[in-house]
């Protein structure tokens, strides 16, 4: 039976829907003013890895992940690029797409942006004003009154002496109590006309915490089964949906609250001003160089080696655990999924499968997933079907090894395709990039990391196979030293075929 770890009673516990057979999950998505970072990689991958298993365990699963469209940074972006709101937003939207789909990520069910349902947002305002949890205060905004509300501080488990304003509120004087938090922000004079919108309090905006409270109820119902997100999101922001939800309509917000393990990069906090922020695009991209935000460039040319080792990394770490995104990390999960394409390679599969659950590393991968979807158990039983398939040269077990690793999102692509793409992240590229950082100045890209073209390489292999047939073995062996040195790896076949690959 599944067991899923609950934030807000620190316990694993078994997991059962309101409905049999269904499940709601709602996860806090993207505030769309910015490129996606390798946080938001984490957050997207995981609960991907997460709704992928409701759903192999026969659940009819509901995700639901909104996108926050109207926000003081996206106003900001918007003044600053001398756009509309909507434009903003849009191609930052559209940029977020081409992320997921780099990183595999399925579409939720529903991406409901919250500029959608701000007539839902004034109705809970309204119901938390009646029942005096909110209060409308002399510059216009609404507030919601945070020691009215019984039982404010237990997700975070802090109490109100220790709590402070969340981090998007700013403290002022119109404030009955320094934690309360806005609901509703009178518009100001100085912002776009397309930022606010009229309401009984006069004309503004939706506060960030209110949009969740709006469109999880709207589209899963009170309470939800799985209410998941960042960990960063425990506080304020899921604190004070819990207050304003409940104290709106009573009863829990939801059954089960779910908060991936905190991202850090070379062991700090990833932050602009250590230089050590990374988005999604740069590390995965084709090119190191951010695009600019003409019409086109919310899309990118993607490395799909890179792409599904950067999935392959958050998935081998489990959901809950601090994760390091270092260059030795990096590496090593480069050369673990390798491993995995290698023995689909040596081991050629067409077509597909479905799993035998009674295979003993099937029975463990369900084991681990069904644990608090322990993906890092799950990826070990992986290496187990590959390990088997290794020393059996069974082509069955290969399928199974597929069919297994489709339910993480992974090991999906033709394994030729794959080893032809070059990859930064191996010893040997990593060492060529500080060797060009040092001497130019500037990091080594993909393009640079794999100089030989496709068909230089299949010219210097049909120069070898012609050597070998004349039985000139040491020209033979110099093209193999050569393309070795180039980063190319040669495997001989049976009937003379040699299969090449980028290491």
């Amino acid at each position: 039976m599944l067991q899923i770890y609950d934030s807000l009673s620190r316990s694993k516990r078994p997991f059962t829907p309101l409905r049999a057979g269904f499940a709601g999950l709602y996860v806090c998505g993207m505030t769309v003013y910015d490129y996606c970072h390798l946080g938001h990689a984490r957050m997207l991958v995981s609960f991907d890895v997460i709704q992928r298993w409701l759903r192999a365990s026969g659940l009819k699963v509901n995700y639901v992940r909104n996108i926050t469209d109207i926000d003081d940074k996206i106003i900001k972006k918007a003044v600053q690029s001398n756009q509309r709101l909507g434009e903003v937003t849009q191609f930052f939207i559209e940029a977020m797409h081409a992320d997921e789909r780099a990183l595999g990520v399925q579409n939720p069910d529903h991406q409901p942006r919250a500029t959608e349902y701000v007539g839902d947002m004034l109705g809970i305002i309204g119901t938390l004003e009646k029942k005096g949890l909110a209060y409308h205060a002399p510059d216009g905004d609404v507030n919601f009154a945070v020691r009215e509300f019984v039982g404010y501080g237990k997700l975070s488990g802090k109490s109100l002496d220790d709590l402070r304003a969340g981090e998007r509120v700013a403290v002022g004087s119109n404030k009955r109590d320094p934690l309360d938090f806005v609901l509703w922000k009178s518009a100001k004079e100085h912002e776009p006309d397309d930022t606010r919108w009229p309401s009984v309090y006069g004309w503004g905006r939706p506060g960030w915490h209110i949009e969740c409270s709006a469109m999880s109820k709207a589209l899963l119902g009170v309470p939800l089964d799985i209410h998941g997100g960042g960990p960063d999101l425990k506080f304020p922001h899921h604190e004070n949906e819990i207050a304003q939800t409940e104290g709106a309509f009573g009863g829990a917000l939801a059954n089960t609250w779910m908060h991936c393990g905190p991202l850090m990069v070379d062991s700090d906090k990833m932050s602009k001003s250590l230089g050590n922020f990374r988005t999604i695009r740069q590390t995965i991209g084709a090119s190191t160089e951010l695009p600019g935000h003409g019409a086109q460039s919310a899309q990118y040319q993607v490395n799909p080696r890179e792409a599904e080792m950067l999935r392959f990394f958050i998935v081998r770490n489990h959901y809950r655990s601090a994760q390091n995104y270092a260059p030795d990390n990096l590496i090593d999960a480069q050369q673990s999924l390798d491993r995995l394409y290698q023995t689909l390679q040596n081991i050629p599969a067409s077509g597909s499968a479905s799993i035998d659950w009674s295979n003993p590393s099937a029975q463990a991968f369900k084991v681990a997933m069904d644990d608090d979807f322990n993906s890092a158990g799950a990826v070990a039983a992986l290496f187990d079907l590959a390990s088997q398939a290794n020393r059996s040269q069974d082509v069955s077990v290969c399928l199974q090894l597929k069919a297994l690793a489709s339910v993480l999102g992974l090991l999906q692509q033709d394994p030729k395709v794959y080893f032809q793409s070059a990859t930064r992240y191996t010893r040997r590229a990593l060492e060529q990039a500080s060797a060009v950082t040092a001497v130019a100045g500037v990091a080594i890209t993909s393009e640079a990391s794999g100089a030989l073209t496709e068909q230089q390489i299949e010219e210097h292999i049909a120069a070898r196979a012609l050597a070998k047939q004349q039985k000139n073995f040491a020209e033979s062996d110099r093209i193999r030293a050569t393309l070795k040195a180039a980063g190319i790896e040669l495997d001989d076949k049976p009937g003379g075929l040699t299969q090449w690959r980028r290491a």
